[in-house]
């Protein structure tokens, strides 16, 4: 039973502390719609989509006026689109005329993104793999509301580095594509280790193979909420700094819980998942770093941030995972520079790196995410980092990502600007020693010993 004090509680977590349900997300198996004529399948796919989204958008809206709960956005994932275009799809272009669909049908339904232009090639590639790959600078760069991603190792599997080196060479094409947007098409395409099958998150949501033929999964927010509870234990030790975490943690996620239970149950589709993630945005007082710093550093990336990380990420995941029926996705902490005011202030500040934000991502929810690097950084350079994420993720079991945007005919020093979530990002410096002869080995890592559990 909810009493009253608990409704003024949320109320006052809405209205000054940035409380808000990031995301329903509307999961679509595309499975159905798999046909080897191109324009049959085009259609099939836009009237899949169509007929289970076309009342996503006032759905969200009537809950959100109803409970008086901010829904940020409302969006689609569907099946990796490399299953279902292979059979039709001979060209790069072909594979882009999906990715065509997919936009159309996001702008008539209303939503904000669809995901799910994606590979999964942690072992290897099929020709429809490496097709759908090669097409993603075109299907970028003539979309609006379209994201990618693409899976390129595991903890089973290991690192599939062909797949590793070709993806340096396409996140580069993309920001080719799309300079004139200060290579936005980036911000659009990640790239993972161990992707969930359930992520509501954006640019790296896609509908896995294991789901239902549809699901409505929610993304949770809440740096703010945790920050204010925060600052009124200042100073006290790590057992109420960590049980202050737990409870809000619980809070936030009940919260989410509510809205996917609504939402399944007016849309009349299963409930997924909750993703317990702590996303923040742009906004003053909605930011990660600023919860580091109400734990005690004087900017993210002083020593000890990872493992003021490392606390934050558990005692969410533990206050929240009590809190709902399925928590899964990302869930935990995002550190996005581009979209956390407090990264941005910390990598002005010159306390925050590329090689702290790699050490802090051993801890955190997913990786490298939205940080803007020079335009002329070599293909081979993105690569390796993208590598070394990849290892991260496979050696410690956890998700790992990447979203790096190298800001065409821009560098060190100067500023881009995404605009709304994505927000705005000092161009951050990149080791250019090279790692060209590594890259280029060809073939794939192992999985590590710790893979064999059967």
């Amino acid at each position: 039973m909810i009493n009253i004090f608990e409704v003024a509680e949320t109320n006052q977590m809405i209205e000054k502390e940035n409380l808000d349900v990031r995301t329903i997300t509307l999961g679509i198996s595309l499975l159905d719609c798999i046909d080897s004529d191109l324009n049959k399948l085009n259609d099939k796919i836009y009237h899949k989509i169509y007929d289970a989204a076309k009342d996503l958008v006032k759905t969200g809206e009537e809950i959100s006026r109803e409970f008086g709960i901010p829904i940020v956005n409302k969006r689609i994932s569907v099946t990796p689109i490399a299953l279902i275009g292979g059979a039709a799809c001979q060209t790069t272009e072909d594979f882009a005329s999906i990715a065509r669909t997919l936009d159309k049908v996001a702008h008539e339904v209303g939503v904000n993104f669809i995901g799910g232009y994606s590979a999964q090639v942690s072992k290897g590639m099929t020709p429809a793999d490496r097709l759908l790959i090669e097409s993603i600078p075109l299907a970028l760069s003539t979309t609006e509301r379209v994201c990618s991603s693409v899976n390129l190792g595991s903890t089973k599997t290991g690192i599939n580095m062909d797949a590793v080196k070709l993806m340096g060479e396409i996140i580069l094409q993309t920001a080719e594509y799309t300079k004139e947007d200060d290579s936005l098409g980036c911000a659009k395409l990640v790239v993972f280790c161990n992707a969930p099958d359930d992520n509501p998150f954006m640019a790296g949501a896609f509908h896995g193979v294991t789901e239902e033929d549809k699901i409505i999964n929610v993304g949770v927010s809440g740096p703010g909420v945790v920050k204010t509870a925060l600052s009124k234990v200042r100073g006290e030790n790590f057992e109420v700094l960590c049980e202050t975490i737990k409870k809000t943690a619980f809070k936030v996620t009940r919260v989410g819980q509510l809205v996917a239970q609504e939402a399944s149950k007016r849309l009349n589709v299963p409930f997924g998942i909750v993703d317990l993630s702590l996303a923040p945005t742009p906004a003053v007082g909605d930011s990660v770093a600023e919860i580091l710093c109400e734990i005690g550093l004087e900017y993210a990336g002083a020593p000890g941030t990872t493992a003021a990380l490392a606390l934050l990420n558990d005692q969410v995941k533990k206050g929240g995972v009590m809190a709902s029926s399925y928590v899964g996705g990302l869930s935990g902490a995002f550190i996005p520079v581009s979209e956390d005011q407090g990264m941005i202030d910390a990598v002005i500040a010159g306390a925050l790196s590329l090689e702290k934000l790699e050490a802090m991502t051993c801890v955190c929810s997913v990786g490298l995410d939205m940080i803007a690097i020079p335009g002329d950084t070599k293909a081979t350079t993105i690569s390796g980092i993208i590598a070394d994420e990849m290892a991260i993720g496979m050696i410690n079991q956890k998700t790992t990502a990447v979203r790096l945007i190298p800001v065409i005919g821009k560098g060190v020093g100067e500023t881009v600007e995404f605009g709304g979530l994505l927000g705005y990002a000092p161009i951050m410096p990149v080791n250019n020693f090279s790692c060209a002869d590594f890259i280029n080995r060809g073939g794939r890592i192992p999985a590590p010993i710790h893979s064999f559990k059967n």
